[in-house]
């Protein structure tokens, strides 16, 4: 007895034209959906973060000084602010432990701001590579373990710091919004400055004695940001989603 099978072939093309649909609509939804961290020029090349995608970031800079810190994790404590970024300079750290070890008991994230304020792009590979270490042994020995983040003490760097700062395990994180406290343009224009972030920026703010208006303006920025999202680290922000970064030349 024979058996004959009768193929449809517009069917069969319909078919795998659903199946290819499924597989790259599939494929988007994973891209989208998961943490990407493109390099700064090749896939291979370390990065800079400088903007996430969910939640907004607050980092403030200390380098140096002995009274504007403390008012300002004052403000964070009466606003119960549980999320915030501090990049702290390994000289000043080291001279002021008990406000580092207040930054950890209240929950905030620590990274690096190296130890001396110097600009990288200025000094040579091995100068850069010992200001960045010396400043994660003086953050270590003050129990600040899981040190993930280097920020560049005057905010330039290059491929050079990248990659220095990669070797070491870090990564670089710069700002989407600068709140330019430290030129102290008044407490209002701080506020207005800050007002203008949304979600997923970066926002720069300093903790240092220049900034003498910051702990001012910090409870109406709070309030302002809340009304727009979520307060998160910088590592949460990382985590919520897409990451942008800048090319450098």
């Amino acid at each position: 007895m024979n058996f004959f099978i009768t193929i449809d072939g517009r069917r069969v093309k319909q078919g795998l034209f659903v199946i290819l649909i499924a597989f790259f609509t599939a494929v988007l939804f994973f891209s989208q959906t998961s943490v990407h961290i493109p390099a700064i020029s090749t896939k291979e090349e370390p990065k800079a973060i400088y903007r996430g995608e969910k939640g907004i970031a607050l980092t403030f800079n200390i380098g140096w000084g002995d009274i504007q810190a403390e008012p300002i994790l004052d403000v964070l404590k009466e606003k119960s602010v549980r999320s915030a970024t501090f990049f702290v300079s390994g000289a000043w750290a080291e001279t002021h432990p008990d406000t580092i070890k207040r930054i950890k008991e209240m929950g905030f994230e620590i990274g690096s701001l190296g130890y001396a304020y110097e600009d990288y792009t200025e000094l040579e590979d091995e100068k850069v590579r010992r200001d960045i270490a010396r400043s994660i042994d003086v953050l270590k020995k003050l129990e600040i373990e899981d040190i993930q983040f280097l920020r560049s003490p005057t905010g330039h760097f290059d491929k050079r710091t990248l990659a220095i700062a990669n070797q070491l395990g870090l990564t670089v994180v710069h700002w989407s919004l600068n709140s330019q406290d430290w030129k102290n343009p008044g407490v209002e224009a701080i506020i207005k400055q800050v007002n203008k972030s949304k979600a997923g920026d970066i926002v720069l703010l300093h903790a240092s004695d220049s900034a003498t208006q910051t702990a001012k303006a910090l409870p109406s920025i709070l309030s302002n940001i809340r009304e727009k999202g979520e307060l998160v680290t910088v590592s949460i922000l990382i985590a919520n989603g897409r990451v942008k970064t800048r090319l450098v030349p």
